[in-house]
């Protein structure tokens, strides 16, 4: 086996991807692998791990499989050493345009939620302090009683 090619157990762990997920993408047709080894097991490159891993961030952001799928074909034709015509590249472009919109769109949505979240913690966060100083209040003034009781 070259340097160059992992088995699927190497990628997950360069991907944060569970094997099974990875196996799902390429039941689904995004991810390939680029060999096989003489003893069946699938092999990556590099580049299969880039395209797992703009796979996985594209997860956060809610793009569908078709999406994915999509935006992928896209980028990769964008990437060929296919001359395309000034027409195609342009479609090309537009699509890969929207496809950031929809990403925008969806990390602004997300950051919303992380605020809200923020706040949630927060709002625990106080409540914990709350509690805390109450039970410290409460252990002063007991001792407190304690020490008068004895010295009386």
């Amino acid at each position: 086996m070259s340097s160059e090619h992992m088995q699927i157990g190497e990628v997950g762990a360069r991907t944060e991807l569970a094997l099974r997920t990875i196996r799902h993408y390429e039941a689904t047709g995004l991810v390939a692998p680029s060999a096989c080894s003489q003893g069946g097991f699938r092999l990556y490159t590099r580049e299969d791990v880039a395209r797992l891993k703009a796979i996985r961030r594209m997860q956060p952001l809610d793009f569908s499989l078709e999406q994915m799928r999509d935006l992928l074909a896209v980028t990769d034709r964008l990437d060929s050493d296919e001359d395309l015509s000034a027409y195609e590249r342009q479609s090309l472009l537009r699509r890969v345009r929207e496809y950031e919109q929809h990403a925008v769109w969806q990390v602004e949505k997300l950051r919303g939620q992380l605020a809200e979240a923020e706040e949630f913690a927060q709002t625990l966060r106080k409540r914990l302090n709350r509690d805390h100083d109450r039970d410290r209040d409460r252990n002063r003034s007991r001792d407190r009683d304690r020490d008068r009781a004895t010295t009386a």
